[in-house]
């Protein structure tokens, strides 16, 4: 449809509008305030720093909107605690680099959950980050007759949700094809990691391992000084010469701006490690951003500690428990 489209006109070709009036999906997908009307819609993201749901709690956000914005959101929540690798930098004027478990498979689990969950039922998409695993937590149950060792193998897409379905694959949020939780399993073997786990009880749950990574303290020395927090680390280390804020967050792999200004732009810029371009004018259209001297004796700190290979790692996980410590399941 051309962008002129009335959006009347779009919503009724997407089957979104009964008896001139628009429905449920409607609003989760493009209403202003979904949670207004589905309050449990939401999607609450908590980070652990052991094995198990204890307290302290490490960080803990409840996302709300659309169906698009809390995808987004609780991806980046994820990408945010995730230990981040530093490939070689021999070819590259931009250090590149890649999470720990690769985006796909978190984006995968979490698009699978807010696409197939129960939205009659009082519980929310959960997802939580342990020292050894995410889990995503679905208020819902699969189609009648299927085991989650279906999942593993090529099937067929039984939508739990249709109408949410049309949306999300016209924005490619989901693929129609049932290969999602097949992709994840190649992703994982691709990048060595332990295969995923798919559990049916009272809600369905997916469980993503993370590998053990080397840490990579955020305590800064010599000219810098105080504790960095792992999102301006990420920032501090892939910034190169004058980047745009898109550019940035595209080598992070972050899609929601406004989840990335809070929690990475914005703090960098306040600790004086980054500077802007226009500093009056933060929404400039052709702002761009640099590292401040500051910064620039942090990120020679990180290279320095960092080989070919080395990896970023959050230390809010650090805590004393033994690290051949076995895996417990939340209850």
């Amino acid at each position: 449809m051309p962008e002129t489209t009335k959006p009347e006109t779009v919503l009724a070709h997407l089957n979104l509008v009964e008896d001139n009036r628009i429905n449920n999906a409607a609003i989760l997908l493009f209403g202003k305030n979904p949670q207004r009307f589905f309050i449990t819609s939401e999607i609450r993201c908590a980070s652990f720093y052991g094995f198990e749901v204890e307290k302290p709690i490490a960080s803990y956000k409840v996302f709300k909107g659309d169906v698009f914005e809390l995808v987004d959101q609780a991806v980046e929540f994820v990408l945010s605690k995730l230990d981040y690798r530093i490939e070689t930098r021999k070819e590259h004027v931009q250090i590149p680099g890649s999470y720990e478990i690769p985006k796909g498979i978190i984006a995968e689990a979490i698009v699978n959950a807010v696409a197939h969950r129960d939205y009659t039922s009082n519980g929310s998409v959960q997802v939580m980050m342990f020292r050894d695993r995410v889990e995503v937590w679905n208020p819902g149950s699969l189609p009648l007759g299927w085991t989650t060792e279906k999942l593993k193998q090529l099937h067929s897409s039984m939508l739990a949700n249709p109408l949410l379905a049309e949306p999300m694959y016209l924005t490619a949020y989901i693929e129609r094809l049932g290969t999602g939780t097949t992709d994840m399993l190649k992703f994982a073997k691709r990048a060595k990691l332990r295969e995923p786990v798919f559990i049916q009880e009272d809600s369905f749950r997916t469980i993503i391992y993370r590998p053990h990574a080397k840490q990579v303290t955020g305590q800064v020395s010599g000219q810098v000084s105080g504790q960095v927090t792992f999102e301006v680390r990420k920032v501090v280390l892939v910034l190169s010469d004058e980047m745009k804020r898109t550019e940035i967050q595209n080598i992070l792999q972050l899609k929601h701006r406004d989840y990335f200004m809070e929690n990475y732009l914005n703090p960098a810029l306040k600790q004086g490690f980054i500077e802007m371009g226009f500093p009056d004018a933060q929404s400039h259209p052709r702002q761009k951003y640099t590292l401040a001297k500051k910064g620039e004796i942090y990120q020679k700190e990180l290279l320095n500690n960092l080989i070919d290979g080395d990896t970023i790692h959050d230390t809010t996980h650090d805590t004393t428990h033994d690290t051949t410590h076995e895996s417990k399941q939340t209850k």
